[in-house]
């Protein structure tokens, strides 16, 4: 559809399976390497076809994980879910700090960035579009655009 010149701004694909409460280590592995490898063939892709510089990619998750596992070999939804922002114009790096796997909430993560700036920063400065209607109000902006 990008390469057929498609007018369309926003792409929305979805990977199922990540709701492991039990026996996670397999099944992740198996999703972070069908991701990976679908990631690699798109990007691929869009550098062959002369669009790398066109799209920008971000990964998201409904819910993060519980840091501790559960009996079962799992882990349960948690908070602090971590994202991907990737494409020819954005800027490499890590923003924001890591959460500390020690200092929690009730056995949560805690967030070091809050979500709505990653959004703010896709909708302004990509999409350039006003993020205060769609996030209700303005919030600061990431340099990785």
């Amino acid at each position: 559809m990008i390469a057929g010149g498609l007018p369309t701004r926003v792409y929305y694909v979805s990977q199922g399976g990540y709701d492991t409460h039990a026996n996670q280590q397999g099944a992740h592995e198996r999703l972070m390497s069908e991701l990976g490898g679908s990631l690699a063939a798109f990007f691929k892709d869009l550098k062959l076809q002369g669009n790398f510089e066109r799209v920008l990619l971000m990964t998201f998750s409904e819910f993060g994980r519980r840091v501790a596992q559960n009996a079962s070999g799992g882990t349960d939804h948690g908070t602090a879910a971590p994202l991907f922002i990737v494409g020819g114009g954005t800027k490499p790096g890590f923003y924001g700090a890591p959460p500390s796997l020690t200092k929690l909430d009730n056995g949560d993560l805690i967030h070091t960035t809050d979500f709505r700036n990653v959004y703010a920063t896709v909708l302004e400065k990509w999409l350039t579009a006003p993020s205060e209607k769609v996030l209700g109000r303005k919030f600061p902006t990431l340099a990785f655009v």
